[in-house]
């Protein structure tokens, strides 16, 4: 059994996003980079970026990264049914790239993103911005702009629902039935 409640509501997250626009713009103006390639991870990562390149009023269009395939779960997953190509609009070679996620946890999504990007180029660099990020990494990856920071229970989730309005979730899986056995 499991049991979903709204997180973050959508004024929340609207303003955790707005302030994640400044505190990218700051970041990006301390490390002298004026038009950096922003690239949202599908599918709650582009939702997450289109907002961002909004804020800052970036010139060239947002890049979209579908990770599926680069996955090292994959097979263990099965293939998602909503596989979408990746397209980004520009070559990534020397550019400065905004990488944007919505939930990191383990890492994984963010290591198989990096293999996609590299791909397709080398950049100079990568910043990771996402919105939340919640305990249980597996993997050593740090971002450098995080909304929210999470501490969950064994058992919980958070999830971004959307497009619009965007609204954090927290899902609870619960052990059931009258003899404590799954359900």
């Amino acid at each position: 059994m499991s049991a979903t409640e709204v997180w973050k509501s959508a004024a929340e997250v609207d303003e955790v996003i707005r302030r994640m626009g400044e505190e990218l713009g700051g970041l990006l103006s301390a490390r002298a980079i004026r038009q950096p390639l922003m690239i949202g991870i599908h599918t709650g990562g582009v939702w997450v970026a289109e907002r961002l390149h909004r804020a800052l009023g970036l010139r060239e269009p947002l890049g979209q990264l579908d990770i599926s395939f680069y996955r090292d779960d994959f097979t263990r997953i099965g293939m998602h049914p909503q596989v979408r190509p990746s397209d980004l609009p520009v070559g990534l070679d020397d550019r400065h790239v905004v990488l944007v996620d919505d939930v990191l946890q383990t890492g994984r999504t963010i290591r198989a993103a990096l293999n996609v990007l590299f791909d397709y180029g080398r950049p100079a660099s990568v910043l990771l911005a996402t919105l939340a990020e919640r305990d249980g990494r597996e993997l050593p990856i740090e971002p450098n702009l995080v909304g929210l920071h999470v501490r969950l229970a064994p058992g919980e989730q958070i999830k971004l629902t959307g497009p619009d309005p965007l609204v954090l979730v927290r899902a609870t899986h619960r052990l059931g039935g009258a003899n404590g056995g799954l359900s």
